[in-house]
């Protein structure tokens, strides 16, 4: 299976502990597809360069996976539903 390294931004007002069950919620998905996560960082509450949606500041996490693009896939439709996610980035590594 090919490698991902997926990166988001959470909304500033939401809580440290919302944002570690979002991250648990995007791990099950890729789990349940087949896929696997090797490692997640969570870079915490940090300035954005530019305003999103009136936000100045984000939380930041970041997934290395090992997954199928399918459910890569499933994991950005879902968070395109979200409205605490304000940015996502999945890019494939070599």
């Amino acid at each position: 299976m090919p490698l991902y390294e997926s990166t988001f931004i959470v909304r500033q007002d939401v809580s440290n502990a919302q944002v570690e069950t979002l991250t648990a919620e995007y791990a099950e998905i890729i789990k349940s597809n087949g896929g696997e996560v090797k490692k997640t960082e969570q870079w915490g509450l940090r300035t954005l360069a530019y305003k999103i949606r009136k936000n100045k500041k984000g939380h930041y996490v970041m997934f290395n996976l090992d997954a199928p693009a399918d459910a890569v896939a499933e994991m950005e439709r879902n968070m395109r539903l979200s409205e605490d996610i304000l940015r996502y980035l999945t890019v494939k590594v070599d």
